[in-house]
């Protein structure tokens, strides 16, 4: 105990992170990238397969076009280099469900070189470099038995064309690398060339992490993390890769350079395997293969394909909407959330205040589930915000109505209608009722009169419990001001 101590003084010093991620984004074709097998996900095991993807002898692979497309979109959306020439090569490496003993991916020639993107984390924009895109095909599966000590293997997957992005360690905290994160799923999300889906493994990211002293240039031995199927996953396991790294070397103990597995129940890292380079995977050109040559009239044209991207959209909605920064970056945050943003502010002329009803009301209802799956339409929450604008129903009705309209999916107008919630507005039915509660309140009448205003709350409330929450706030405030100071 006391030897650990003294080597903590000793090696006590402040300590930078470097991080890298490795995404592999699976592209929606509607085949593989090598043959004509459909893509699936839930299909029974093993029943998109042929010869090509199960690596039978004789067979050669044919090159899905549609991969190479999305390939270039990617690298023309990221400010990358595209590479008029590129080849595949032969990646070794033995796994039960990689049927060939090697997987078609591109090595010293990839498709996309040199590219960037911008993040912002508390309000401190950064670039992160872009090493490389390659393409490359999946492997297939493992299915683990719970009862026995088996596992099947389901070769579905097997062909399924991946881009793997390949960042600069540029990246100096988990909250950097969940921002840069956020960010390539966005863009793929907007290119519609993958859907992003974490939980089924069609956006799969491993990130590999060092420290080293703060003013050294030399990267520190680094690990790597996989099994990480969400975002705050990805957080959490550098976090704690952080924590655990900074401990050893604090003690004076070596990091070895290994593969991890994140384990999400214990919240621990745990032990994989000894982590590979690039040689021990013996890497040479694919001789079924030719290189790929890309005409620059064909990029010119998937350039003019490109939509508006995060970034363009999120600096429109702040010049256009007049929004914060902030609302602007939350509601580009995707392309889904982003459209039923500008539908809904179609509808309703306040468009800060649809941001602040889909910010708060609308996404906290969703707790974390796609937008795509909401009841509410972005047509019925621009009627509902309507209506309280134009004074048919107050905020806190609204809030009651949402929440219906959530659970049932109805029109605001119809569970206005069926609850009977139109806003009280009749002035003169409203007056009499202020001042029959100013006369049954004379003491909190006199306290206004005296100057506490605050005051003014109790008879708000007290109106608004008269009239079940229908009274329309305004007018009340107005009424009773002119009533307690005639």
């Amino acid at each position: 105990m006391v030897l650990r101590q003294i080597r903590r003084q000793r090696y006590m010093m402040n300590f930078e992170t470097v991080i890298g991620l490795e995404i592999h984004a699976q592209l929606k074709t509607r085949t593989k990238i090598f043959c004509g097998c459909a893509l699936s996900f839930g299909d029974p095991p093993n029943s998109h397969t042929c010869p090509v993807c199960l690596g039978m002898p004789g067979v050669l692979p044919v090159l899905n076009k549609k991969v190479v497309e999305y390939a270039i979109k990617m690298g023309l959306a990221t400010n990358s280099q595209i590479n008029r020439f590129n080849q595949f090569a032969r990646k070794n490496y033995f796994y039960p469900d990689l049927p060939k003993g090697y997987q078609t991916s591109q090595f010293d020639l990839p498709i996309v070189e040199h590219g960037s993107v911008e993040i912002d984390v508390d309000g401190s924009k950064k670039t992160i470099g872009i090493t490389r895109m390659h393409m490359e095909e999946d492997a297939g599966k493992l299915i683990h038995d719970e009862r026995e000590p088996l596992s099947y293997v389901d070769l579905n997957r097997t062909g399924t064309p991946l881009l793997e992005i390949v960042s600069e360690p540029d990246l100096r905290s988990p909250q950097e690398a969940y921002a840069y994160l956020k960010k390539i799923h966005a863009i793929l999300r907007y290119l519609d060339i993958c859907d992003g889906n974490m939980q089924e493994g069609s956006f799969r990211c491993d990130a590999n992490i060092s420290l080293r002293p703060v003013g050294q240039e030399e990267f520190g031995i680094r690990t790597e993390l996989k099994n990480m199927n969400s975002f705050r996953n990805v957080q959490n396991a550098l976090e704690y890769e952080v924590r655990r790294q900074r401990d050893l070397l604090l003690d004076g103990e070596t990091i070895i350079q290994e593969t991890l597995l994140w384990n999400p129940d214990s919240n621990r890292t745990e032990s994989m395997r000894g982590k590979e380079d690039a040689h021990d995977y013996r890497y040479f050109p694919c001789p079924d293969l030719v290189p790929v040559e890309i005409d620059e009239a064909w990029i010119d044209a998937i350039r003019k394909t490109l939509p508006e991207l995060p970034d363009e959209r999120k600096n429109r909605f702040i010049e256009e909407y007049n929004l914060p920064e902030y609302d602007a970056v939350i509601l580009t945050g995707s392309r889904e959330l982003a459209d039923y943003f500008e539908t809904a502010a179609r509808l309703c002329a306040n468009a800060k205040k649809v941001s602040n009803w889909i910010m708060t009301e609308l996404l906290r209802e969703l707790k974390g589930e796609d937008i795509s799956g909401c009841k509410v339409a972005p047509e019925q929450l621009g009627e509902l915000i309507a209506m309280v604008e134009k004074g048919t129903i107050s905020g806190k009705i609204a809030k009651t109505v949402f929440i219906d309209m959530m659970a049932t999916g109805k029109d605001p107008a119809v569970i206005v209608k069926e609850k009977n919630l139109v806003q009280v507005s009749d002035e003169g039915e409203l007056q009499a009722m202020v001042e029959e509660i100013v006369a049954a309140n004379p003491d909190q009448a006199e306290q206004f009169r005296q100057g506490k205003t605050k005051v003014m709350g109790f008879f708000v409330g007290q109106l608004m419990k008269k009239t079940k929450g229908k009274a329309n706030p305004k007018m009340a405030n107005e009424l009773f001001v002119r009533t307690l100071t005639e």
